[in-house]
């Protein structure tokens, strides 16, 4: 071991942690234990006084200074709680830049922990332009969120603590955002005991780590996901990456229904509620021991975080279903006639119906919308394919399609009574009061919407479904519109769920389009 990571090392062994953060339990997971055939151990960073394990990074830079120092930063989320936590147990000043989209129980959970909170821009990179302008204008210090030598020993005091509790590991598996985290508990692991797997998770729609090791070098994501914003970080530190290349063994990524799964675990075992981020670890756990068909071994997680609006708990309650694989969403053709939705029930074998949507669109054949709970997963699934194709029925699994599960599953309506020259779009916009108005203003009067839905589960974006009636020779300029825009957006004019649900189609396609599952 060169001495660059000895001294990381050595750092980390000697960083204090007291009185400001705590030693947090290590509590095992019976419920995965048991479905898993591994001992799993949560540790329980949720615990700290801010419910994260950013106070430790924030507080060990933060007790590096002379009191009285002025320390700023730019956060949205935990790493703004530790540093306003530790400043004002220190003795310091601090300023927290914060984007104006932050929601307003963070940005008064900062200041009633004696932070000064400065709004500034609509996203992240804003908020941080503006830190960085605001440390030089006042001679201060900037305390980065995980891409710093004393953030990093901080967190990796976590590692410190779990290897004192937990005599037996395997493999520990650590959430990524920057990298802070992974960083300082992998060189304390492998400087330790280097037979233990350390193992990288990270959400699927912000996988910076993995984009990094891909390239040999941290490069920057077009754009990353809102639902686990905690790690929704679009490039790794050039530090944080230089170590995690190093030592860390694996990269796991999750989906969104996959950590809305391992929150209802974790909740389960410990009756924490974890914020999306803080799972991230767990589900990652989970899907690496299901794909490994590993057995007998002795797993840690790392429970990040709690700090969780509790709005966004009817996304995840309606999410989790489908990530354990215990519910599934089919697009159904069947006869428009009576006795054919008794029919269709017949043909499920007892399983129970979760929801139905219809609509009468004409005579002839109907389009169903309809949950199917599961009790065995995807074999299930597989047995349920099989049963509806030998009973005759052409259908579609829209188990993983985003659009059913965001929008089209809680509409209301039908198919366009003529056909239209209709594009479909997925808009994804900075929340905060005021921002649907804002975001109907920028979209213009230019084309007429067909189709217009909304939703904000309690995030920091809303997401919105719009159709459009275009012809094709506007298609260029349509585009350059919502290039200026500059809102995250996907085209679903081509999704099945639009075709058989929400557009008016002169012949038959479900057939056509999808083939028997």
């Amino acid at each position: 071991m060169v001495s660059q990571e000895l001294d990381y090392f050595r750092a980390i062994i000697q960083a204090n942690m007291e009185p400001l953060a705590k030693v947090t339990d290590v509590s095992e997971m019976t419920n995965l234990t048991e479905r898993l055939g591994n001992r799993v151990w949560l540790k329980r960073e949720d615990q700290q006084p801010v419910y994260s394990f950013k106070l430790r990074g924030a507080y060990n830079k933060l007790t590096k200074l002379a009191k009285g120092s002025v320390v700023i930063t730019a956060s949205a989320g935990n790493h703004a709680q530790g540093v306003a936590l530790s400043a004002s147990f220190l003795g310091h000043q601090a300023t927290i830049v914060m984007p104006v989209t932050t929601p307003e129980i963070k940005v008064n959970a900062v200041r009633a922990l004696g932070g000064e909170v400065v709004l500034h821009g609509h996203h992240f990179d804003a908020a941080k332009a503006y830190a960085l302008a605001l440390t030089e204008q006042r001679n201060g210090v900037f305390v980065p969120p995980f891409d710093d030598a004393d953030v990093i020993v901080g967190q990796g005091t976590v590692a410190r603590e779990l290897m004192q509790q937990l005599n037996e590991l395997d493999a520990v598996f650590i959430p990524v955002g920057g990298g802070g985290l992974l960083a300082g508990m992998a060189v304390y692991i492998k400087s330790l005991r280097p037979d233990i797997k350390v193992i990288a998770v990270e959400a699927d729609e912000s996988a910076c780590l993995k984009a990094a090791l891909d390239a040999g070098k941290p490069v920057e994501l077009e754009r990353v996901g809102s639902f686990a914003d905690g790690v929704a970080v679009k490039i790794i530190g050039s530090e944080t990456f230089r170590l995690a290349q190093k030592f860390c063994d694996e990269v796991v990524t999750v989906s969104g229904d996959e950590i809305c799964a391992a929150m209802q675990d974790i909740f389960v075992a410990t009756r924490a509620i974890a914020e999306p981020s803080g799972a991230l670890a767990t589900a990652g756990l989970k899907k690496w021991s299901q794909q490994s068909g590993l057995k007998g071994l002795n797993l840690a997680a790392i429970l990040s975080g709690a700090n969780l609006n509790f709005d966004r708990l009817r996304y995840v309650a309606e999410r989790t279903a489908l990530g354990e694989k215990n519910e599934a969403l089919l697009a159904v053709t069947i006869a428009e006639q009576k006795g054919s939705f008794k029919q269709f029930c017949a043909s499920l074998g007892g399983r129970a119906i979760t929801e139905f949507n219809y609509r009468y669109a004409g005579p002839g054949e109907a389009q169903i919308f309809v949950g199917i709970a599961l009790r065995q997963g995807q074999q299930e699934l597989d047995e349920l394919t099989l049963d509806l194709t030998q009973n005759g029925y052409q259908f579609c699994d829209l188990s993983d399609n985003e659009l059913a599960k965001l929008h089209v599953r809680y509409m209301v309506g039908g198919k366009a009574p003529e056909q239209l020259h209709e594009r479909l779009l997925r808009f994804e916009f900075p929340e905060y009061p005021g921002a649907l108005a804002r975001f109907l203003d920028t979209l213009g009067s230019n084309w007429n919407i067909t189709l217009f839905h909304y939703r904000n589960h309690g995030g920091s974006t809303g997401n919105v479904l719009a159709g459009f009636a275009i012809e094709a020779n506007e298609y260029e300029m349509f585009n350059e519109h919502l290039n200026r825009l500059g809102y995250s957006v996907q085209d679903e004019t081509n999704n099945p769920c639009f075709t058989q649900f929400l557009t008016h189609q002169p012949e038959k396609q479900l057939g056509d389009k999808v083939a028997n599952q």
